[in-house]
């Protein structure tokens, strides 16, 4: 299954924004599409707003933990960075996308759902991109 594209989710804390785009893409993808997330500077944990505003789509990332960026842009097709500026390194010859969205530390969950919800909606037109539809 080498032609099975990977997509990457970096920020800053690895705790928000790159959780959540990981978790959706892989939910929505079922196997098509390797993803993996990670953080320039990951946090301790999740933020917990960020996961009670998953769990009410039915998206659990209780169980998620921030992970360091190491090689895995290396292995990605695509990079999407979200917010961590120069924090995120450059990869030669990779896909980069930036994905300008707010950072949810410190917001509550009713704060946090336009957020998620945009994540949603741009993973669905990645997702497009990237797996047409089977004729």
């Amino acid at each position: 299954m080498d032609d099975v594209p990977e997509v990457l989710f970096m920020c800053t804390h690895n705790a928000g924004r790159s959780q959540m785009a990981a978790a959706l893409l892989a939910r929505q993808a079922g196997g098509r599409i390797r993803v993996t997330s990670a953080g320039s500077e990951p946090a301790s944990q999740v933020n917990p707003a960020v996961v009670a505003a998953m769990a009410e789509i039915g998206v659990d990332i209780s169980r998620e933990i921030p992970k360091p960026l190491t090689s895995q842009a290396s292995t990605a097709d695509i990079v999407i960075t979200m917010g961590c500026g120069d924090a995120c390194p450059v990869y030669p010859g990779k896909r980069y996308l930036d994905w300008d969205l707010p950072d949810p530390a410190g917001l509550t969950v009713d704060q946090v759902r336009p957020i998620r919800d945009e994540i949603a909606r741009r993973v669905t037109g990645l997702l497009a991109e990237l797996s047409p539809p089977a004729r």
